[in-house]
């Protein structure tokens, strides 16, 4: 199967099985990666990293060559079949998907870590391995940490604002999120003030910019996150705080 161009600003390299498909900026750091293996391998043999646990282990790492920080996943199926499946994918696998979704949303508006790289391995005739890194939200924390018992009223408030104002730009550029919940949006200071960014962006799809099936999905979706780890962990959340997620549709909900 042909691998299709990387978009504009990406190059492709490649090492024996490996592949890589980098921003233009980290080509360097993209070989000195390649040179330790796949770009997860690299990362979990660097001394520095730290341990960051969503599905799997994720690397947080400083980049061989520009001492960037960024963060590495290694890409495993999730779902029913994920024990049959495990961490194999038929070409072009989600990593293409990502880095493409991720562009289209930060050309509109939409806060999601820069894609600034992806690096795939042929494990067989054509199955594939693949890693997705990221460039790191410093000090960044899950909107689930905002719900904890211990979070004071005011902050788990400017949370939920910062969410406001992330869900109305998926809206705006017709971003339906399959899988948002408080694990995959990420807070953090900005200038000052509490922003907010979406992960996992392979999982979106795309509608038409405000219409009802975006708007109602992502507040639902998360909505409904938000609720599960109230009602089965303890943490807190008022109905009320529903309604900054999306104030046209919060009364369907």
């Amino acid at each position: 199967m042909m691998d299709a161009a990387p978009p504009t600003g990406y190059v492709r390299l490649t090492a024996g099985r490996c592949s890589v498909v980098t921003a233009a900026s980290h080509v360097e750091d993209a070989r000195a990666l390649l040179a330790d293996g796949t770009l997860y391998e690299a990362a979990a043999r660097d001394l520095g990293a730290r341990q960051l646990h969503g599905r799997g282990i994720v690397y947080a790492i400083a980049l061989p060559i520009s001492r960037d920080r960024v963060v590495v996943r290694h890409n495993r199926h999730g779902g029913a079949l994920a024990d049959f499946t495990g961490d194999v994918f038929l070409p072009p696998t989600r990593a293409p998907h990502e880095l493409n979704v991720a562009l289209r949303l930060r050309a509109a508006g939409v806060r999601t870590p820069e894609v600034v790289m992806y690096g795939l391995k042929r494990v067989a005739v054509i199955l594939r391995h693949a890693d997705v890194m990221t460039r790191e939200i410093v000090g960044g924390r899950d909107l689930a940490s905002y719900l904890a018992p211990s979070e004071s009223d005011e902050v788990r408030h400017q949370a939920w604002e910062a969410t406001r104002v992330l869900v109305r730009a998926m809206n705006a550029a017709g971003a339906r999120h399959k899988d948002l919940n408080v694990k995959n949006i990420l807070i953090a200071n900005d200038d000052g003030a509490l922003a907010a960014w979406t992960l996992d962006v392979d999982r979106v799809q795309w509608g038409e910019p405000h219409s009802e099936w975006v708007q109602t999905g992502n507040a639902w979706r998360l909505a409904r996150s938000a609720r599960k780890w109230r009602d089965e962990r303890g943490f807190v959340f008022d109905e009320a705080e529903i309604g900054v997620l999306n104030d046209d549709w919060a009364a369907r909900l």
